[in-house]
């Protein structure tokens, strides 16, 4: 069997060196415009080899698209145009709603599977990829009956000899809630980085004084413009809601700190500290 990853970065990548170890004769073919992340991906034994995308399609039984969500809203229909009878295309896609619904105007739908691993890194492209990112992890599949059996069959083995965890959600469903679990806290890490770094102009010893906990709570801020501008963009009304609610209790919470309302102010936190209590119960499923 082959399999071509469609944007070797962080996901796909990590997809690749995890199936290899179940899938050890399995050959995995890469197709990238970036000649520096063709290079990385095969000297890191992502891919065997580098192909372009109509020769991936025509030798590929299985098709990962793994590029920014933009990518994916634009390669998809060419995919689907020129992929053979019985072969599949998943994505990774972190938005799900446009994504979809470029997938059900094509004839070809049923060979289309939409994927979205929950897993990922501040980091990105090949070298940041490793085959421990994705095992037991949860993984979303959205409109999973409007794929064809075999197609769905293949991805969700696939999916679980790596050892990741599926659910399955609508489109609808799910970009609402990775608006809230996912994309926001993005846009919290890059607006702390941001307002710091505005700060630090006047301050130049900020830096000397950051605990691990700044580290921790900005470490998002490192992530790809480049893939998540899209995302935000094609998930707009969700992720403005997400904000908007989000800056309603940043706005609650300075007004308790202004006017030295203790009380108040612990009430937030001690309310907020059950976030402890559904992050274990998560990771106990």
């Amino acid at each position: 069997m082959i399999i071509s990853i469609i944007g070797v970065g962080l996901l796909g990548g990590s997809f690749a060196l995890s199936l290899r170890e179940k899938y050890p004769h399995v050959k995995f073919v890469g197709v990238d415009q970036s000649l520096v992340n063709q290079k990385i991906a095969l000297a890191k034994g992502i891919v065997d080899e580098i192909m372009t995308l109509e020769e991936a399609l025509q030798a590929a039984e299985l098709n990962v698209l793994a590029t920014p969500v933009d990518a994916i809203t634009a390669l998809l229909p060419k995919l689907l145009d020129h992929l053979p009878e019985g072969r599949t295309v998943m994505d990774f896609g972190s938005t799900k709603e446009l994504i979809c619904k470029v997938a059900d105007a094509h004839p070809k739908r049923a060979q289309f599977v939409a994927v979205h691993p929950m897993a990922g890194t501040e980091n990105s492209g090949p070298g940041a990829a490793f085959k421990e990112l994705l095992p037991g992890k949860n993984v979303i599949i959205c409109d999973k009956e409007k794929s064809h059996p075999d197609s769905l069959t293949l991805v969700d083995t696939f999916l679980r000899d790596v050892g990741m965890k599926i659910h399955y959600m609508t489109p609808v469903e799910h970009d609402l809630h990775l608006a809230y679990v996912s994309h926001l806290s993005h846009i919290s890490s890059f607006a702390l980085g941001l307002t710091v770094l505005e700060k630090e102009r006047d301050e130049k010893a900020i830096f000397d004084m950051a605990s691990t906990g700044f580290s921790s709570t900005v470490r998002l801020a490192k992530s790809s413009p480049q893939m998540w501008a899209p995302i935000f963009d094609q998930n707009k009304t969700n992720v403005s809601k997400a904000l908007g609610d989000y800056i309603e209790f940043l706005k609650k919470f300075k007004e308790a700190i202004d006017s030295k309302d203790l009380t108040t102010s612990l009430d937030f936190m001690s309310k907020a500290n059950d976030i402890g209590r559904i992050l274990s119960g998560i990771e106990k499923k």
